[in-house]
Parts: C-alpha cells; sequence; structure tokens
C-alpha cells in the first residue's frame, strides 16, 4: 500500500485526488468557508499571534488552502501562513501565499486540518481464519491474496487493545498502528492551537467485520489492487487516537454552515438572491447529509488548554 501510494510512480506521487474521487472541499466553496471560521476561532483563542498558520495535510491540487485564505478576513489572512503538505510537486498556477512542502511546518501556531488523510495512511490487515490473526499478503499486479505470518509485537498489541480478532472467525482488522503514529507526528508539527481530522471513521462498537480497505479509480469503486493505478482507502479506527468526535454534520453546523431553504418571500422580493440561497443551501445540505458527507467523524485534538471545546463532541 505504501509503494502503491507513495512509492516512485504511485498514486499520490502523480495524481491529484479531484480527478479520481470528490471530497467535501470540492463540493462547495461553503467547507473552506467553515473550516476558515474555525481558523479564525484558533485565532482569537491563541490571542491573535503576529503569524496564524494553517496546515492542510495531504492537500490536493491546494484547494482548501486556497479557499481559506479566498474566505478570510483581509487583515487576517495578511498574517496567515498557509501551508499545503503534499507528496506530489505544487500545480501550476499555485497562490504565491501558498507554502507547498512535504512535511508540516514545526513549530506552527493555528489549525492543523487533515481532510481525508488519514484513510490514505498505509494499514496492513490482518485475518483470523483457522485460529489467531496473521498478515494478509497481496501480490502487487493482480491484488491475489494469501495468508501471510501470525501478527506479533506491536501490531499485535494494536489489535488487542483497539480491534480483537476472535480465532478462526474470518473476520478482518485493519491495523492502525502507522495512523496513530502519523497523527502523533502531525499533531507534534504544532506548538499550539488545534489539530482537526475529518475521515470516515468507525469505533470499538461498530467495526466493520470484514474490514473497509477498497480503492477508487476514475470516480469508481474498485479492488484495492497495490499497482500504483488506484487510490487505496480504509476507514479510520480513530477512537484509537487522542482527542474529541463529533459528526461532520455537528462540526458545520457549529461553525455557522446550515442547509435550510431561503425564504419563499425572497424569491418575489429578490429572485437572483434566492436563487444565489438556494444554491448556498443545497451545497450545506450536501456537506451536512445523514448517509453523506454528514456523517464523516471529526477528531479535534489541543494542542495547549487554549483552543480545547472549540467543536462540538459527540455524535451530532
Amino acid at each position: 500500500m505504501s509503494r502503491a501510494l507513495y512509492g516512485p510512480g504511485g498514486f499520490f506521487v502523480r495524481e491529484r485526488p479531484a480527478a479520481h474521487f470528490r471530497t467535501s472541499v470540492h463540493v462547495s466553496p461553503r467547507f473552506a468557508g467553515a473550516v476558515a471560521e474555525l481558523l479564525l476561532q484558533v485565532d482569537a483563542a491563541l490571542g491573535q499571534p503576529a503569524v496564524l498558520d494553517f496546515v492542510d495535510m495531504g492537500a490536493g491540487g491546494g484547494e482548501l488552502c486556497a479557499g481559506v485564505l479566498a474566505a478570510l478576513p483581509p487583515q487576517v489572512a495578511a498574517r496567515t501562513r498557509a501551508h499545503a503538505v503534499e507528496r506530489s510537486a505544487a500545480p501550476a498556477g499555485l497562490d504565491p501565499r501558498i507554502e507547498w512542502r512535504r512535511e508540516p511546518p514545526a513549530g506552527a501556531h493555528g489549525l492543523l486540518f487533515a481532510n481525508e488523510w488519514l484513510d490514505n495512511v498505509p494499514v496492513g490487515v490482518a485475518e483470523a481464519s483457522g485460529g489467531p490473526p496473521r498478515y494478509v499478503l497481496v501480490r502487487a499486479s493482480d491484488g491475489a491474496e494469501r495468508a501471510g505470518a501470525p501478527v506479533t509485537g506491536p501490531d499485535a498489541e494494536w489489535l488487542a487493545r483497539w480491534w480483537p480478532l476472535a480465532p478462526g472467525s474470518g473476520h478482518r482488522a485493519e491495523i492502525g498502528l502507522a495512523r496513530d503514529t502519523a497523527w502523533a507526528t502531525a499533531v507534534g508539527a504544532l506548538s499550539a492551537g488545534l489539530a482537526v481530522a475529518v475521515d470516515y471513521a468507525h469505533g470499538r462498537t461498530d467495526r466493520p467485520p470484514y474490514g473497509t480497505l477498497t480503492g477508487y479509480q476514475a470516480g469508481r469503486q474498485v479492488l484495492p489492487v497495490p499497482d500504483g493505478s488506484r487510490d487505496l482507502t480504509a476507514h479510520v479506527a480513530m477512537d484509537a487516537l487522542p482527542g474529541t468526535t463529533c459528526s461532520q454534520r455537528a462540526a458545520l453546523h457549529a461553525l455557522g454552515l446550515h442547509g435550510a431553504r431561503p425564504p419563499l418571500a425572497l424569491a418575489a422580493s429578490d429572485p437572483a438572491a434566492y436563487v444565489r440561497a438556494l444554491a448556498a443551501a443545497s451545497e450545506a445540505a450536501e456537506l451536512t447529509a445523514a448517509g453523506g458527507l454528514g456523517d464523516f467523524t471529526w477528531l479535534a485534538t489541543p494542542v495547549g488548554p487554549a483552543c480545547t471545546g472549540l467543536l462540538p463532541q459527540g455524535p451530532g
């Protein structure tokens, strides 16, 4: 998975995610506007530092960075450093205010935001067929599988704590230890502020019995063959990470994004304004829809006491 996504010629080294799947960032600029509102709250909580950092982990084509800068008040945008963290090369025409980099900046003060990043941090797969869990090995050329060695060491400890598999059950688990480490490293880049991860996720009470690993290619769900031609993704065991969680629906509502239809009276008094408001409400409704993007989980990990409680807690 690591080679297929990030090795020489890997999927995320040569491809832009927007060509293969649609995220909340691509649905509407209102998502970036909500993230900008969260950045303003972080800014206020930190006492409006001289330099405010916005770090976008897994930045794709830099769309979220650009949208956040556009949504900020000019006086705040002027002291904001935007960092797009991505493995691929910077796109042509990138806003010169955005710093393109492979790793998050050390000592940042502000908001680190990881939208659909952790699901692409590679995981090992374990299966408990005929005994204790064993690694599932896969052939890169066609995705053919076979059982590997028993899971031992830190991986086994992670499974026992977060995703235990009953011997002989035939159930599978995706070992999230590498994601725990990646998140700790990302959060460690902040000296003060808030780190937020947004992803499809599960908890101890709703682990999928056969895992979630899958692929996406040109807008279609495909088999997770690790040949570098497709995205490989698996939902995140978010409860293994430090912080509090809520649904995207609850988070966006708290940040002022609602999908309520504009009053019909506006259609008579100002038809153009009504059409604009209706379009905005439609986009907000998609971003917060139950059974869709609204079911994403937001994880908030504060660094320092100032940014505790900026997002709601609970399913929402």
